[in-house]
């Protein structure tokens, strides 16, 4: 097929996916969840590395840990802020048009909770069935371990997004009663616990007393997107949230000395993201205040179907990215590891070599992401055609694969 040929069919499915898309579709919206999107997979790819040992087996380690100065980089890679709050307004819209066709809240919960876990339960599925054929193949166990931990690492975001959608009706109530302030009791509880880990008593405070910024701290973006779609935040609110935002991002930086990496930094003892830290939630909420912002430049730009139509398929795709993208770079990096040490995939991320032959292998991670989503997209869909007994099976193994990655087995 000739390059002409090429543009010309491109050219033409571009216009299609333009011409099919309705008139009144938010295309900022979907514009800011694709950037949030895309931000996932090029955080880990690029903030994440691995190691390998003398026996040949694959360890996780991140750039972070030699080159400090990548930390700013985590501040724009870190767009969960950004999901939670376009999740929050796309629930809304979703919400009050199952509303008025006359849908149960609970029917509407559970039609977004099954698009939620189907990705979910595939992959996990697949990898339960990939592992001892891989062991089998000569893929050590350390290997393994290490990839399971990486593909079930993104796979909390789920878990936790899918608990805050099941609340969706509530933070659709509170956001009607008390407009934006809604959001105010999430950053303020995340900030007492804050206080209580890191001020004078916490050395007395329990170790799981960190787990209780979990669901408020990723619930603060969301909730502001709820307040987005029910018109309780503007313009105004947005110039809040930005340079609100922002001053307390510095303030927790330069006179808190929290850590400044968006992301865990192996053998540092403080982590901003697992759970989130206050200094998640001030980002978040400069970043939403900025999204709001900019919401009318982005949707002109996207009136050009050159931009639209990337943006289309990413967001068909975004369960599919979030499950599988791991998945991708571990296909370049097990088979590089029986090669010994090669820069960028099996080599320790701690030389500025490092660096540059990762940006290189960038390119390869995505058209494996892309030729994996060929396939992987499937669990997206209705899984109409699969029996109960083959979804049972697919549990079984889900189930087996999150006591392997865990290391409970």
């Amino acid at each position: 097929m000739s390059l002409t040929t090429l543009r010309a069919s491109a050219s033409s499915a571009v216009a299609a996916i333009d011409a099919k898309t309705p008139a009144h579709r938010d295309r900022a919206v979907d514009g800011l969840r694709a950037l949030a999107l895309l931000a996932v997979p090029t955080g880990h790819w690029l903030l994440g590395g691995f190691s390998l040992d003398a026996q040949g087996a694959l360890h996780n380690a991140s750039p972070l840990a030699a080159f400090g100065f990548f930390a700013p980089l985590s501040w724009v890679l870190q767009m969960l802020g950004v999901f939670f709050l376009v999740g929050g307004y796309a629930s809304v819209l979703s919400y009050r048009r199952a509303r008025e066709r006359g849908a149960s809240t609970a029917g509407w919960l559970r039609g977004r909770l099954a698009r939620l876990g189907r990705p979910v339960l595939g992959v996990t599925a697949v990898w339960a069935a990939m592992i001892p054929v891989l062991y089998a193949a000569g893929v050590p166990e350390t290997t393994l371990r290490t990839g399971s931990t990486l593909v079930i690492q993104p796979l909390w975001f789920v878990g936790v997004y899918t608990v805050i959608t099941a609340l969706t009706p509530w933070c659709v109530r509170a956001a009607r009663r008390l407009g934006v302030w809604a959001a105010v009791p999430l950053i303020g509880s995340v900030a007492v616990v804050d206080f209580l880990r890191y001020g004078p008593l916490a050395s007395a405070m329990p170790s799981w007393l960190s787990l209780l910024n979990l669901l408020p701290g990723w619930m603060f973006a969301y909730q502001l997107g709820v307040c987005w779609g029910e018109k309780k935040l503007g313009r105004r609110g947005a110039w809040v949230l930005l340079i609100g935002g922002t001053a307390l991002f510095a303030a927790l930086l330069l006179a808190f000395h929290y850590p400044a990496s968006m992301v865990g930094v192996p053998g540092e003892a403080r982590t901003n993201s697992h759970p989130p830290s206050l200094l998640v939630l001030a980002l978040a909420a400069a970043q939403s205040g900025a999204a709001i912002l900019l919401r009318d430049r982005i949707g002109r730009l996207l009136r050009r179907p050159a931009l639209w139509a990337p943006v289309v398929v990413i967001n068909l795709s975004a369960m599919t990215i979030l499950c599988w993208h791991q998945t991708a770079m571990l296909a370049a990096a097990v088979p590089a590891s029986f090669a010994g040490a090669i820069p960028g995939l099996t080599t320790a991320p701690d030389t500025l070599v490092w660096i540059a032959a990762r940006l290189a292998w960038l390119p390869l991670f995505a058209a494996l992401l892309a030729l994996i989503g060929r396939y992987a997209r499937g669990f997206e869909s209705p899984w109409k055609r699969v029996s109960r007994g083959r979804r049972a099976l697919a549990g079984v193994l889900a189930a087996g694969f999150a006591v392997f990655a865990l290391g409970l087995a």
